[in-house]
């Protein structure tokens, strides 16, 4: 079979975790994505929007790792965690996603900015790439050659 490639962009969204969840995640325990609010409604807006995490035979594909967002806060800024003036460490996920480099500018915007309405940061980390190329194939023959060695 031959590898198909698809051209998509990339979203990553730094978001910012309880303790708790982060470590229970670093334990390997999944059920923590169903018991953090913030975490909940990150994946209640992937499942809302078709665009997001779809290969084909796979919906709201997503990838996560754990690490920690560092911020100081200067004069005018309204931190959810921190105070100005002081370094914050704040544990976080970081939540990947893919959608079609083909979708429309206008739908992109509404994606971006449905996640911005639920990011408990004033300034959420959001990155946005250009089209990179994602297999988007399975390779059912060699899986079948390295099973039959």
């Amino acid at each position: 079979m031959k590898i198909e490639m698809k051209s998509l962009r990339k979203l990553r969204v730094h978001w910012p975790i309880a303790v708790e969840s982060f470590s229970r995640l670093a334990k390997g325990d999944a059920d923590a994505f169903k018991d953090d609010s913030g975490l909940v409604a990150l994946l209640q807006a992937v499942s809302e929007s078709p665009a997001l995490g779809d290969f084909g035979n796979y919906r709201h594909v997503f990838e996560s790792g754990l690490g920690f967002e560092g911020f100081t806060c200067t004069e005018g800024a309204n931190p959810t965690l921190g105070q100005v003036g002081q370094r914050t460490i704040s544990p976080t996920l970081v939540f990947t996603t893919y959608f079609d480099a083909a979708l429309d500018d206008a739908a992109v915007e509404g994606i971006l900015q449905c996640i911005v309405d639920i990011h408990p940061w004033e300034v959420p980390v959001i990155e946005l790439t250009g089209p990179i190329s994602v297999s988007n194939t399975a390779l059912p023959a060699v899986f079948e050659s390295e099973a039959a060695s």
